[in-house]
């Protein structure tokens, strides 16, 4: 079957169509994304603006039409943390389903880092062991802890890195205050959730999925996306501490001509790093292995793994 998975982050809006059946890994097909920023354009009062559920539902109306033009025979859309914690969600929600017919389901922090877990298990498969699955996105730092597919812990933070930017990092470059206190604002936040992965013992193996994660990773040396998902790419916190400090010295521009980082990611970069590095530091992590599956294939796993047995016969 044809399925697009219609992802509203913090910073994209995100349709992935993928051949799928269960059982069988999925296949891409199509992808169809448009930076949006939504965790940025929030107004002071914590709304997403006019403008910003303008772009939103032509976006999502473009993405719609895109999946229909692929053949998809349904389409599994939600939303992340900007959506779920704007103050006009209900609005922007109502709006989008009356303009477009989408009914977004919005995750909660803990749903994200859980079907996180479960793409980077199916990935890496039981073999694997216990894994540490941390995950950065636009809004929010995600953390899972687990042996099986389900995590024995689970846990969401208002640590993203367009959130972060745009509360944290208004110069460019960045001012050297303002980096040492969004610092020690990340190391704060994290070790107050250390606690509750630290009773079911270390991890055998350390996973870092998201853009963020993979374009550290690319920086510190890691192969190109052209050579394939199957390229190992792993990324250290001895190569992190090196880039951290040239991150912070350098402007959204200079950034953006690094190897793999995107000219839409090149301002969120560093405080994204700060709290890749904060992660890797307080979790006591040396090395993590990139994950190319990540939410949006933990979404398409779920709905496999729950197709109604006559339907899987079809299969």
């Amino acid at each position: 079957m044809r399925l697009g998975v219609l992802d509203v982050g913090s910073n994209t809006v995100h349709l992935l169509v993928v051949d799928a059946h269960p059982g069988a890994r999925p296949l891409p097909a199509h992808s169809h994304k448009a930076e949006l920023r939504l965790a940025e354009l929030l107004d002071a009062d914590g709304a997403v603006g006019p403008v910003g559920v303008d772009r939103l539902v032509s976006t999502i109306a473009g993405a719609v039409q895109a999946a229909e033009d692929k053949g998809c025979e349904d389409v599994l859309p939600f939303a992340t943390s900007a959506i779920r914690e704007a103050t006009n969600s209900d609005k922007v929600l109502a709006r989008v389903r009356d303009e477009t017919g989408v009914d977004l389901a919005v995750l909660s922090g803990e749903e994200e880092a859980r079907l996180t877990f479960l793409a980077a298990r199916r990935w890496f498969g039981w073999s694997a062991g216990k894994l540490l699955v941390l995950d950065i996105g636009g809004g929010s730092l995600e953390v899972a802890f687990g042996i099986d597919e389900e995590p024995d812990a689970a846990v969401s933070m208002p640590l993203g890195a367009g959130r972060l930017t745009a509360a944290w990092l208004p110069s460019d470059p960045a001012d050297p205050l303002e980096v040492k206190a969004l610092r020690r604002h990340v190391r704060a936040r994290i070790a107050r959730s250390v606690g509750v992965f630290t009773r079911f013992g270390g991890p055998d193996h350390v996973v870092g999925t998201s853009k963020t994660f993979k374009q550290l990773a690319r920086i510190a040396g890691a192969a190109r996306s052209t050579e394939g998902l199957y390229v190992q790419r792993v990324l250290t916190r001895k190569a992190l501490e090196e880039w951290v400090p040239k991150l912070a010295a350098m402007t959204v521009e200079q950034r953006g001509h690094l190897p793999g980082v995107s000219e839409g990611r090149s301002a969120q970069l560093l405080a994204g790093a700060l709290v890749a590095e904060g992660a890797m530091d307080l979790f006591g992590v040396e090395e993590l292995e990139i994950c190319p599956w990540a939410l949006r294939e933990g979404v398409i796993l779920r709905r496999l793994d729950h197709l109604p047995a006559e339907q899987v016969a079809l299969y």
